[in-house]
């Protein structure tokens, strides 16, 4: 299993921009769908690794995808 990139809320927001996500809402924490999946990423300046599994689980991204697109 490769290790977690440790990345605040913002650079995870481009990278599944990128992706071909949007955003729908911001708040406490930010909406972001593709059409068929919707991700809820917290404002944190470092997503907790457990926190990041889920969203790219959601996402249908592996971590070498995320630090690709990073």
């Amino acid at each position: 299993m490769t290790k977690l990139p440790q990345v605040s809320h913002e650079r995870i927001v481009r990278a599944l921009e990128r992706k071909g996500f949007w955003i729908l809402r911001q708040g406490k924490h930010i909406s972001m769908t593709d059409g068929e999946n919707i991700l809820i990423i917290p404002r944190q300046s470092a997503i907790k690794p457990g926190t990041l599994r889920q969203i790219l689980d959601a996402a249908n991204l592996t971590v070498e995808e995320l630090k690709g697109l990073l």
